[in-house]
C-alpha cells in the first residue's frame, strides 16, 4: 500500500470505517460502530486525546505515523483482534483500565450503577464496610466500589492466576492496595468467611446455543470469562446459592446475566429478582436482598 495516499486523520479515518465495514468486524467492546472505533484506534496510536478528533482531523502526518496508524487497522481487520487488546485499555465511564488477552474485555453494566452508589438499596455509602467481587477479571468493577464506597474493603476474586496479575496490575495504578484485595478463588472456596454488605458479579452466563455462534472477536477472549454451561447459569446457581451466609442482614445480591433474563427467571424467579434499570434496559442485571436468598 501506498503511504503517501495518506496525510491527515482524515484520510485515514475514512480508510479504516472502509477497512472495518468491508470486513463486517463485531464491535461490542465498547464501540458502537465503525466510526467509534476507527477514531478511537487513531487518537490512541497517535498519542491524541480520545474526546477531541475535530482539531486534528486535517493535520499533517509524518511517514512513521501514518505507518503506525495503518499496521493497526490492518490488524484490527484482518485478525478480528479486539481493540482494547491492541491499545492495552479499556474504559468504563471515566476509567481506564489495563487489559490483555489474559481478562475478558470489561464491558459490564453494573459499572453504570457504581457512580450512584447502588441507590436507592444501598441507603448509606459510608456504612458499607466489607464488598465482595466474585470473577474480577481485571479487577475494574472492585476499583470502581472502592472509590463509590470510601469506607469500605473489596475483596476481588477470580479462579484465573493470569487475570488476578492483571486485577493487581490495576490495583496498583490505582493505588488501592490493602483496599482491593486479589484472592484467587473458585468463587467463595478461598473466600474468608465474613459478612459483606454487597457481592456482587459479572460471571460468565453465555448459554451453550450461543458460544457456538460467537464473532471472531469474543473467540480472542479467554472462553473461561463467557461459558456459563448449557442455560448460562452453571456459576450463577453456585453464586446466589453460597450468597446467604454471606451477606449482612441488609446485604444484597447483584448479578450480571447479559441476554439470559429467561434462563435467569426460570433458575431464580421463584425468588422474586428485582431487574436492575440500566442503558441497555431492564433485563441485564438482577438484585437479591439478604432477606430474599434467607427465604429460601
Amino acid at each position: 500500500m501506498t503511504t503517501t495516499l495518506f496525510t491527515t486523520p482524515r484520510d485515514l479515518l475514512r480508510y479504516a470505517i472502509t477497512r472495518f465495514n468491508g470486513a463486517k468486524l463485531f464491535f461490542g467492546h465498547g464501540s458502537a460502530e465503525a466510526l467509534d472505533e476507527a477514531a478511537y484506534l487513531i487518537l490512541h496510536t497517535l498519542k491524541l486525546p480520545l474526546d477531541k478528533l475535530d482539531p486534528f482531523l486535517d493535520a499533517r502526518l509524518l511517514p512513521d505515523e501514518v505507518l503506525q496508524v495503518l499496521a493497526v487497522i490492518e490488524r484490527r481487520a484482518n485478525e478480528r483482534v479486539p481493540a482494547a487488546y491492541i491499545t492495552r485499555e479499556a474504559w468504563l465511564g471515566t476509567y481506564a483500565f489495563y487489559v490483555d488477552e489474559r481478562v475478558i474485555v470489561p464491558r459490564s453494566f453494573i459499572h453504570e450503577l457504581i457512580p450512584h452508589q447502588f441507590s436507592p438499596w444501598v441507603e448509606d455509602p459510608y456504612a458499607v464496610e466489607n464488598i465482595l467481587e466474585l470473577c474480577t477479571g481485571s479487577g475494574c468493577l472492585a476499583i470502581m466500589m472502592a472509590d463509590a464506597f470510601p469506607d469500605s474493603v473489596v475483596d476481588a476474586v477470580d479462579i484465573s492466576p493470569d487475570a488476578l496479575a492483571v486485577a493487581e496490575h490495576n490495583i496498583r495504578e490505582y493505588k488501592l492496595e490493602g483496599r482491593v484485595n486479589p484472592i484467587a478463588s473458585d468463587l467463595y472456596q478461598n473466600v474468608p468467611f465474613k459478612k459483606y454488605d454487597l457481592i456482587i458479579s459479572n460471571p460468565p452466563y453465555v448459554n451453550s446455543a450461543s458460544m457456538a455462534s460467537l464473532p471472531p472477536e469474543y473467540l480472542r477472549e479467554p472462553q473461561i470469562a463467557l461459558d456459563g454451561g448449557a442455560d448460562g447459569m452453571d456459576l450463577v446457581r453456585k453464586i446466589v446459592a453460597g450468597a446467604a451466609e454471606r451477606l449482612t442482614p441488609n446485604g444484597i445480591l447483584m448479578v450480571e446475566i447479559g441476554n439470559e433474563r429467561d434462563y435467569a427467571e426460570a433458575a431464580f424467579g421463584h425468588l422474586g429478582l428485582t431487574w436492575v434499570t440500566t442503558s441497555a434496559g431492564d433485563d441485564m442485571v438482577f438484585l437479591l436482598t439478604a432477606e430474599q436468598l434467607q427465604a429460601q
